[in-house]
């Protein structure tokens, strides 16, 4: 759906990473937009050359000056309900965000990812399948690559979106080959009211698609009236059309009703994965991948760092990084998947940012799945709380030490904080990364 910018007063609100390619693209559509950022000094903005638009204004937002826009394109980090946005909504202004501005001008077939955890994993799965298939696809979105950009890059067959809920926010007109909502889990809930209108936002991603792919054992999932008459397929880890089943004695990923894959030849683990392998699965042939690649794929595909990766291995002992694992559900999914493979105590290392959810949802799996829990940042404390071997140490580096000081032949040693990492470090990357070389100049 093309639409014609060049009559309308734009404001681009927001610089950061989506923020600055928006700003590229309507450069490139002869448009002068605004620009504005509550930060003084946001990186990047020295690229754009200030005659090239039509004012950059930094520090606190103007609503009067917002309020004379025809359009504002909003970065997913702020949310619509600032005040300011709010009033230029009420004067008659449009908001939308990158990925709606990609939706009105993109002609070329969409797969559409969402869910509390697993997206990136699933979305560059999805990607790397039709590649392997000889289909040019590009992973974009959320997993770092802005909508906009992608946009600009020649002969793209299929575009793989990893989609926010903050994203989804301020999109209505996204049209998907397929889409699917992978998980929904407490998150976020210091910016949604409740859960239900968190779960509302991840549901939007079915609006307009042609098949709503959604997890049979997750009912917050589920494409409902949302989806319209849309068909849905159901991810099982069960004996079903995409789940598991048993041959000769071995357990197999069941992919269209046909067996694909033997467990034993994933290389990626946890019972989680093997739902994320699935998801992934239906997706890509969707948009015409072949099995073949699609079981090649799955057979090579190592998984994301920062996301259950393995940092080290000695004297027994694994240590495990899933510093992605920003809020409950991704931890409990962490541990589900890894705990049946662990002979000995699992030690489970978390704390930070809980942005506002009931850590006390951790409390029945820590009791049963976890021998110790090392808890560090702001909601520490209250982690620590719900288990009866908690220990609360000041940093990462003091975490490691502790859970070295209690490891033995057999454990394993899981970061999976449960909260965001911004309480203590820039970002779940750098939380990580420090918890890696923690790990590494271990003298064990």
């Amino acid at each position: 759906m093309l639409t014609n910018l060049h009559a309308k007063r734009i404001a681009v609100v927001g610089l950061g990473l989506s923020g600055l390619a928006t700003v590229r693209f309507l450069l490139a559509q002869g448009v002068k937009p605004v620009l504005m950022d509550s930060r003084t000094k946001p990186a990047g903005l020295e690229h754009i050359a200030a005659d090239k638009v039509d004012g950059i204004y930094l520090g606190e937002f103007d609503a009067n000056r917002l309020a004379q826009m025809d359009m504002i394109v909003l970065s997913p980090g702020l949310a619509l309900s600032h005040p300011a946005i709010r009033f230029a909504k009420a004067q008659g202004v449009e908001i939308l965000g990158d990925v709606e501005l990609f939706a009105r001008f993109n002609q070329k077939p969409v797969i559409a990812i969402t869910g509390s955890n697993g997206k990136s994993t699933v979305t560059t799965l999805v990607a790397d399948m039709l590649q392997h298939s000889g289909i040019k696809a590009i992973a974009a979105g959320n997993i770092g690559l802005p909508v906009l950009e992608a946009l600009r890059q020649p002969d793209i067959d299929v575009f793989v979106l990893e989609l926010s809920s903050f994203q989804l926010d301020t999109t209505s007109s996204l049209q998907s080959q397929a889409s699917c909502v992978l998980n929904v889990s407490a998150d976020h809930l210091d910016r949604y009211t409740d859960m239900a209108a968190y779960t509302a936002s991840k549901q939007r991603v079915y609006q307009q698609t042609k098949l709503a792919v959604y997890n049979q054992a997750d009912p917050l999932s589920y494409p409902g009236t949302t989806a319209g008459q849309a068909p849905s397929l159901a991810i099982s880890l069960d004996d079903a059309d995409y789940g598991i089943v048993e041959i000769h004695d071995e357990r197999w990923l069941n992919v269209a009703g046909e067996p694909l894959l033997p467990l034993s030849r994933l290389a990626i683990s946890g019972s989680h994965n093997q739902f994320n392998a699935l998801a992934a699965a239906a997706l890509a042939l969707s948009a015409g991948a072949s099995r073949e690649a699609i079981a090649r794929t799955l057979q090579h595909f190592t998984g994301l760092a920062h996301r259950c990766q393995l940092v080290r291995a000695h004297q027994g002992i694994r240590w495990i990084n899933d510093s992605k694992a920003t809020n409950i559900g991704a931890t409990l999914a962490a541990i589900a998947g890894l705990r049946p493979d662990v002979r000995g105590k699992l030690i489970l290392i978390a704390g930070g940012d809980a942005k506002g959810a009931d850590l006390s949802e951790l409390r029945p799996v820590l009791t049963r799945d976890v021998s110790h829990v090392i808890t560090l940042g702001q909601d520490g404390p209250a982690i620590a709380a719900l288990h009866s071997h908690a220990i609360q140490v000041k940093d990462l580096t003091a975490a490691v030490q502790q859970a070295a000081k209690l490891a033995q032949s057999g454990d394993m040693v899981l970061l999976s904080p449960a909260c965001a990492s911004l309480d203590m470090f820039k970002n779940y990357a750098e939380r990580g990364e420090l918890f890696a070389k923690a790990v590494k100049e271990l003298t064990l």
